[in-house]
């Protein structure tokens, strides 16, 4: 129990309570002697009753979850009677013990009586009771939509470029100088009870409407019961009601035992099966194959790994992604089902039954979409196959054609080598040829069958066209992609002796071993042979630089449009389309933080006006000067107070997109940077984004590791042992105790 000495009486009071003005009782948590908190008001009970009903549990019947849970999730072992509610008739002496609220029917804020003699300040603060049973909460930290229990692994450690090992080597440099600064504090001090108990009233708060509504529904129950005897109309009703339960009760029973119990042993049976097959699948898409990252001799990145199909291809890549959800389902399924186990305010599972159902909306808005783009694709199958074969032949190898010899003549006017831009020009000619005989004998006269793959495909949703057509673009760009890393290595290469022999003009030389700048001294025969291979380098280097550029820019095109590609991908996987839904109809299932508000702070007086006014005598003489208070009102010092609006503050939009924000950050970083550009403008490879970075996000809603077969299996059947533990048997267990609670009632009525 938290001590409070700063002498302020803190009320939280539930604002549902606040067109209330019948008389009742307060009950609640007493966290300290100057801190209550109100849970509800029972109406038409007395203060005694109320006292007993809590000490013998009656005001607790019915839990169908032990009652000992919520009290320990609350911090506290039971609750009391806090006060009184409209009760003006017995205002009297103020008591901590017993405090007195008011709520007049012209005042839009209940009052507390306290007199200012005491030196105590009132704090009301007014909140909205959570429905847990629709998963609502409040929460001093945003809900996390994504999977918390990432580790990074040796995959993600690995670097595609120079430009990925630096950012990772900066952030690990950034994370050891804060753990450094940990050690460095001036001032530390320890967390205040205050501080302490601020999740404590924030529990309290999510508990609130679930405990209210089971004392609501057991106030009958407190204090005498009248006795009635059942007329005779009444037990025929009643007869006439127990054939009806028994008829059906009969039919619920043989479907449960026979019917249900076959059915869903072999849907289980058959989950188990898929996964079985996924996971065949799934090892033979992560299976090494002898093929390596592309390593270049200026990158300093790790990239000496292997490689699989899911990192080759982007539609393996989106078959391992579905068959990782589809394997994750199960699991998932029977955590959210635990969370009917318990109290809902107890459950933590919200984040993942957002998780769980924006997957299962995302897959079947992509099915949906995937049959409207495949049934088109198949009956325009012919049409879309010669459009990308016209696409293909202009773009790919008509136009670049056409660019090459352009270049090999005057390109804008420029006057370039002759014999050096020949050479290059018939040698990409050459490859450009023998491409496009091969791609016309191998691919194009089974583009027709492709097209119709790919159609087909789009059953399966619209992101398997979307992936298969990014794999058929990077096959079909494979010349462009070696025209860039051929003319990029000459451009490097070609600068980098540039700089070696201006260095050498200076009388200079580059000192490797210590990576300096080092004086030397030259003979005469090595200076006029670096003036002469100077000299030619120099005058060849603007038609280097040409053919250079062109194949760079056709390349940061063709990435430009992949991007596009996999950011599509993205939107159809990761879309955050449930959490939007959720902030649009209720907001208060993606709580991001608390609010505090302060409505008023005032002067006011302790009394309030009863409810049940006293008549004065003698109050219209003629003649006399009206008193101004109030009939009923007793007078009082006044006293300060404040009401303070405590709501829940909802996920932004920025933070429902934060993830995308991220990606468009490391694209930025990636494509953006200085580095990047030095290292584009110098001749130096640069890679596309990895395919782990674009589908990090994809896979951020995924467990590292995989739940195996037998995992799924126990899961499956542990769920049908807790059903038949908790009344969920197969043996129609919910509806005889629910047959058994009518009639109890119906006895209880008749006593």
């Amino acid at each position: 129990m938290v001590k409070n000495k700063d002498g302020l009486l803190r009320l939280l009071w539930p604002d549902t309570l606040a067109r209330s003005t019948t008389p009742g009782v307060i009950v609640g948590w007493r966290n300290s002697d100057l801190d209550l908190f109100v849970v509800t008001v029972l109406e038409d009970v007395e203060i005694r009753s109320v006292e007993i009903a809590l000490r013998s549990r009656t005001l607790f019947r019915g839990c169908q979850f032990p009652i000992e849970q919520m009290m320990d999730l609350c911090g506290r072992k039971s609750m009391s009677v806090l006060g009184t509610f409209n009760h003006g008739d017995t205002l009297g002496s103020f008591d901590l013990g017993q405090i007195q609220v008011f709520k007049l029917s012209d005042q839009a804020l209940p009052q507390v009586f306290c007199p200012s003699d005491l030196a105590l300040s009132i704090q009301v603060v007014l909140y909205t009771p959570p429905d847990p049973a629709q998963l609502q909460y409040i929460s001093l930290d945003p809900i996390n939509l994504t999977l918390g229990n990432k580790k990074p692994t040796s995959d993600d450690a690995i670097s595609d470029d120079e430009v990925e090992a630096e950012d990772q080597g900066e952030k690990r440099r950034i994370a050891a100088l804060v753990q450094k600064l940990k050690f460095h504090t001036v001032i530390r001090h320890k967390p205040t009870p205050k501080e302490l108990a601020l999740p404590v009233l924030v529990r309290q708060v999510n508990c609130s409407f679930e405990l209210a509504t089971l004392l609501q529904k057991n106030t009958p129950f407190v204090g005498p019961r009248r006795k009635r005897v059942v007329s005779v109309s009444e037990r025929v009703v009643e007869s006439a009601q127990s054939l009806y339960t028994v008829a059906v009760w009969s039919l619920w029973t043989i479907f449960m035992n026979f019917v249900y119990p076959a059915l869903s042993y072999a849907f289980k049976v058959a989950i188990v099966l898929h996964r079985m097959m996924a996971e065949g699948l799934l090892q033979c898409l992560e299976f090494r194959l002898p093929v390596r990252r592309l390593s270049l001799p200026d990158s300093t990145g790790t990239s000496s790994n292997l490689l699989s199909l899911k990192d080759i291809s982007a539609a393996c890549q989106q078959v391992h992604l579905r068959l990782q959800q589809f394997s994750y389902y199960p699991i998932q399924y029977t955590l959210l089902r635990k969370r009917h186990g318990t109290w809902s305010s107890i459950a933590g599972t919200n984040s993942d039954y957002i998780r769980f159902y924006n997957s299962l909306w995302l897959v079947a808005n992509d099915v949906i979409i995937g049959i409207a783009v495949g049934s088109f694709i198949n009956e325009n199958a012919d049409a879309t196959a010669h459009f990308i074969v016209d696409v293909l032949n202009q773009y790919t190898v008509n136009g670049l054609r056409d660019t090459i010899r352009w270049l090999m003549s005057y390109p804008g006017g420029l006057k370039l080598n002759t014999e050096l831009a020949a050479f290059l020009g018939d040698l990409f000619l050459w490859v450009i040829e023998y491409w496009s005989a091969s791609s016309q004998l191998l691919v194009l006269p089974y583009l027709p069958t492709i097209v119709y793959f790919i159609g087909f495909s789009s059953f399966a949703g619209a992101s398997m066209p979307i992936a298969i057509f990014s794999d058929l673009l990077s096959l079909m760009t494979v010349h462009i992609y070696a025209f860039y890393i051929a003319s990029a290595r000459i451009f490097n290469w070609q600068l980098s002796i540039l700089v070696s022999l201006f260095q050498l003009f200076r009388g200079k030389k580059r000192n490797v071993l210590r990576n300096r700048i080092d004086n030397c001294d030259y003979d005469l025969d090595q200076l006029l042979l670096g003036t002469i291979l100077f000299t030619l380098l120099f005058f060849l280097l603007p038609t280097v630089i040409v053919f250079y550029l062109t194949f760079a820019t056709a390349r940061m095109a063709i990435i430009t449009f992949k991007a596009t590609l996999d950011t599509c991908l993205a939107c159809l996987n990761h879309f955050p389309l449930f959490a939007l839904m959720l902030k649009i109809k209720d907001s208060q299932r993606l709580p991001g933080g608390v609010h505090l508000e302060l409505l008023e702070s005032k002067q006011a007086r302790s009394s309030v006006q009863s409810p049940r006014p006293i008549v004065e005598e003698n109050t219209d003489h003629e003649g006399e000067e009206a008193d101004n208070t109030p009939a009923g009102t007793i007078d009082e010092p006044q006293t300060t107070i404040a009401y303070i609006r405590l709501s829940s503050t909802p996920l932004s939009i920025r933070q429902i997109f934060e993830q995308y924000f991220q990606l468009g950050g490391r694209i930025r970083k990636h494509y953006l940077s200085p580095k990047v550009v030095f290292r584009l403008l110098t001749g130096r490879f640069v890679p596309p984004l990895g395919r782990g970075e674009m589908y990090g996000m994809q896979y951020s809603v995924l467990p590292r590791e995989r739940a195996n077969v037998s995992e799924v299996w126990k899961g499956l059947f542990e769920q049908r042992k807790e059903q038949h533990v908790n009344g969920y048997s197969m043996n129609g267990g919910v509806f005889s105790e629910g047959l058994n609670g009518s009639a109890n009632v119906r006895a209880g009525g008749r006593r």
